[in-house]
């Protein structure tokens, strides 16, 4: 998130609105003294001194202060997407079927708990790391080596799981429950393809917006992609605000892909889903999120 932006929008609406620098663990004792009403920020955890982490919303929330994202359970429960995927499943929303594997843990194309086509990438990060036109594929050889690429580039073991070749959602969501509002907002995106003639949203296509963000006008898919996004953000315990990722397989059955509990505050997917819903500018996104947390 842009900080200083961030200030000037908050300085708007609220008296006192201070960016506060922390290095150490002495200045994150001091921001729990001051005790102020919200904490506006995009920081997981801290790494003192080499010491155990603090997660930083478990950490206001021991000091009776509010924030704006997910506490610690909820982020580690996305932050690993096979898990993510599997406590999805539990709550009965469709995910693609899938498995988890690193160079050599299954040898032979027999050893694949998944039949091909496959698509491939690491069990975590975000911005499509990792993600580029030969995770999907249609063979063991090619299988074999985007493991090996994703463990020696990644140092990440690898999610496979069924390819799903269909169109590709995000929705994002900010929840205020002490005003009873839930807002729940899709938009499609359209990757432009690849070498290989796949419409993937890749490191490439993100870094370098190559891909389009457009409304969801089906009034019918719109309210499958909310039920979908809803009942994953519960099921992963998510607070105040998050995005879902889904996609649809060829036949047009949606599946959830992943989730973000802490998405990122630039002119992204989040923001962009708030113009194209509520027509909601940016300022008054963040105003939003503020109010929420």
């Amino acid at each position: 998130m842009d900080e200083n932006l961030i200030l000037e929008i908050l300085s708007k609406s609220y008296e006192n609105v201070v960016i506060t620098v922390i290095k150490t663990e002495n200045d994150l004792k001091a921001l729990a003294k001051r005790k102020p009403d919200l904490v506006f920020s995009g920081v997981k955890y801290f790494i003192f001194d080499k010491k155990e982490d603090i997660w930083l919303s478990d950490y206001l929330k021991e000091h009776n202060i509010d924030y704006i994202t997910s506490n610690k359970e909820a982020l580690s429960n996305e932050y690993f997407k096979d898990n993510a995927k599997n406590i999805v499943k539990n709550a009965n929303v469709n995910t693609a079927k899938f498995f988890t594997t690193q160079p050599d843990e299954h040898p032979t194309e027999s050893s694949l708990p998944v039949t091909f086509p496959l698509f491939l990438k690491p069990i975590t990060g975000g911005d499509s790391r990792g993600i580029n036109p030969e995770s999907v594929v249609f063979d063991f050889k090619k299988y074999q080596a985007k493991v090996l690429d994703i463990f020696e580039t990644q140092q990440s073991r690898t999610l496979v799981e069924n390819y799903l070749s269909g169109k590709e959602y995000s929705v994002s969501i900010v929840e205020n429950k002490s005003k009873n509002i839930l807002m729940i907002l899709p938009v499609e995106i359209i990757a432009v393809k690849n070498k290989n003639g796949h419409r993937v949203l890749d490191y490439e296509a993100k870094q370098n917006d190559l891909e389009e963000v457009i409304a969801v006008s089906d009034k019918k898919i719109h309210k499958e992609l909310c039920n979908i996004a809803l009942n994953s953000f519960i099921a992963l315990g998510g607070k105040t605000m998050g995005r879902i990722d889904i996609k649809t397989s060829f036949n047009g059955i949606l599946h959830f892909m992943e989730a973000n509990f802490m998405p990122g505050l630039g002119n992204g997917y989040f923001a962009r889903s708030f113009m194209l819903n509520e027509n909601m500018d940016y300022e008054q996104m963040i105003l939003k999120i503020a109010d929420a947390g």
